[in-house]
């Protein structure tokens, strides 16, 4: 059910790993490395990616290998939104591809989150939709836009930064190619020649009531490959393990990229889904359980809803 495994999601931006807490990231690369092994342990044929970074800072990039994480990871992966967030124009897509692949030729390169808002006009994310593809599809091996779903207006985005985004906070809500009501955007046709070969990048929240319906949009659109999460702080909630076994169950018609990631608030260094955790070693066992019971090594598929 699961073909990759990412290892956190933005680890180089405060939105989802605290920075002042771990300032040069080596918490974060002791996290990797344990999960990195742990999950090669289990099932060496599950790729391993490094959370995907945003902004896209070679830099940052060289830090992890100095920390030695990138010893412990198959492949390196970027996030970009030109239109709404990045202070680099759409066309500069190969440039920041190309940026990475200079400091870590020996891995390969996915662009796992990708996309433009209709916030300002839905006509700019169907340019964005078309003109994305042109630019990566061929250009790296995989490519998820973000996302099929609006964020509805009512849940909020994980962000720990929403007074500094300013009226920018608002574009969270419109990134999907399908509204809040379940209506269709332009962009969505604009998507559905590219979707065989450009996955998706879609969340779900514990007890996502948007589950089935997202298997149906994809299956109908001839969506491949999927990203998405289960959350480490969810682990803890009551029937968590039957959720993830329904989510990943009705996930499993899909290559399935699984984000692992949000830290349990009685396991981290502040009682905060983005604090490192006390001992990362808990979160690298976390890892090792799910891809046990979600891609053991073995020709035997396994058998949802037997408890661990």
């Amino acid at each position: 059910m699961i073909e990759a495994v990412m290892l956190w999601n933005e680890p180089n931006n405060k939105s989802h790993w605290n920075p002042e807490l771990d300032p040069d990231w080596s918490i974060y690369a002791d996290t990797v490395i344990r999960a990195g092994r742990a999950i090669r342990s289990v099932n060496p044929s599950v790729k391993r990616v490094l959370g995907g970074m945003s902004p896209i800072d070679p830099h940052w990039t060289n830090r992890m290998r100095a920390h030695g994480a990138l010893d412990e990871v198959d492949v390196v992966a970027v996030h970009g939104f030109p239109l709404d967030w990045n202070l680099w124009p759409i066309h500069a897509w190969p440039d920041k591809i190309a940026e990475i692949e200079a400091v870590v030729p020996d891995k390969e390169i996915w662009a796992t989150e990708v996309g433009v808002g209709s916030f300002g006009a839905e006509e700019v994310q169907q340019f964005g939709v078309e003109k994305t593809a042109e630019l990566l599809i061929g250009r790296v091996p995989n490519v998820y836009w973000y996302s099929l779903f609006d964020l509805p207006q009512s849940w909020g985005a994980e962000t720990r930064h929403r007074e500094a985004e300013g009226s920018s906070y608002y574009r969270h809500f419109y990134m999907g190619l399908i509204r809040e009501d379940g209506t269709p955007k332009p962009g969505l046709e604009a998507y559905r020649p590219f979707a065989d070969r450009m996955g998706l990048m879609q969340w779900f929240h514990f007890h996502d009531p948007r589950l089935d319906d997202a298997v149906r949009w994809m299956s109908e659109l001839g969506v491949r490959k999927l990203r998405t999460g289960l959350s480490w702080a969810d682990s803890f909630r009551p029937d968590a393990l039957d959720w993830f076994d329904r989510q990943m169950e009705a996930l499993a018609p899909f290559d399935t990229l699984v984000t692992f990631c949000f830290t349990p608030e009685h396991l981290g260094v502040e009682a905060h889904h983005t604090s490192p955790a006390r001992e990362p070693q808990a979160f690298a066992d976390w890892c090792q359980q799910m891809v046990e019971r979600y891609a053991p090594a073995t020709a035997t598929p396994p058998r949802i809803g037997v408890p661990a």
